[in-house]
């Protein structure tokens, strides 16, 4: 993971050099990655369009074959060969957002060694430093790179190689809502991010049509009621899907909270970006589909 962030790090830091602002840079970065990732988020949004589509048929084969679960198996994955969706498709990109989550969370915990590619020998001399000038105490046990950084930043020139501009709208990205609770500016970024993450669920719960799948849930149960009980496997599984969605989000904001705030500013921006790219991308896949049905 130090590797990614690394790399990470080194595009941070040039964009950094040109524009002379953190958060800027981050917020660049960010759409510098989105870019990048652009055409698997398009695939990943045609697959979306494409399993929402198979739905009803998925639910027979899970009703015909109930009893015969390898039958059932071998029936579901010929259906997603000759629709040519995979079924493992959303695993690659909660991979990816995974490793990027912990890979922006390696950089901004330690901006020095990753961004400014700080040697171990200089940081712990500013850690001496530190600790004679202010007190011990002044040095972060969790975030030692967070703390010399301020200290550098109040107490040296713009010219010292540890310099780095922080100041994002009168907001401090080197701020940990955690350790700075009693500022309420800290909580501002945080805050837009979870709005923008249920915005975001919204949309691609609209996308997937979950709720045209339930009302035909709903239907099929209602004819199975005087059969038998039992819960309906497909009505569990959008269930369960509803729960996974949120756990990104909810993962996100837990960490955003005792992390630097220019993490929860890189997955603020990466939700916008997501926003956007959701709405443009689905208006370009019923524009295509549009054309090949004509």
């Amino acid at each position: 993971m130090g590797s990614i962030s690394s790399l990470f790090g080194y595009v941070l830091n040039f964009i950094y050099e040109i524009v002379n602002n953190y958060g800027v840079a981050i917020i660049l970065l960010s759409l510098l990655l989105k870019i990048i990732l652009l055409p698997l988020s398009i695939k990943q949004q045609k697959t979306m369009k494409k399993t929402a589509k198979v739905q009803q048929k998925v639910k027979e084969i899970q009703e015909k074959y109930k009893n015969d679960q390898m039958k059932m198996n071998q029936e579901m994955m010929d259906l997603y060969k000759r629709e040519n969706i995979s079924p493992f498709s959303g695993c690659l990109s909660a991979i990816l957002q995974i490793v990027l989550l912990f890979a922006m969370f390696y950089l901004v915990r330690s901006p020095l060694t990753y961004m400014k590619k700080i040697d171990t020998t200089t940081i712990e001399n500013y850690k001496t430093e530190i600790k004679q000038e202010l007190g011990e105490n002044n040095i972060s046990v969790n975030y030692p790179e967070i703390s010399i950084l301020k200290y550098v930043n109040n107490h040296k020139s713009h010219e010292d190689p540890l310099y780095i501009n922080t100041n994002f709208l009168g907001l401090d990205l080197s701020n940990i809502p955690q350790e700075n609770y009693q500022d309420p500016t800290v909580y501002i970024i945080p805050g837009l991010y979870v709005i923008t993450s249920i915005i975001s669920m919204r949309i691609t719960t609209s996308m997937t049509k979950r709720k045209n799948d339930k009302k035909e849930i709903i239907e099929i149960n209602k004819d199975k009621k005087n059969k038998d009980k039992e819960p309906d496997p497909e009505e569990m599984a959008v269930q369960m899907n509803k729960s996974m969605s949120w756990f990104m989000p909810i993962m996100s904001l837990s960490v955003s909270i005792i992390a630097p705030l220019g993490l929860a500013l890189y997955w603020l921006v990466n939700n916008i970006l997501m926003i956007l790219e959701r709405i443009i991308v689905n208006k370009f896949i019923k524009t295509e589909e549009g054309e090949q049905n004509g």
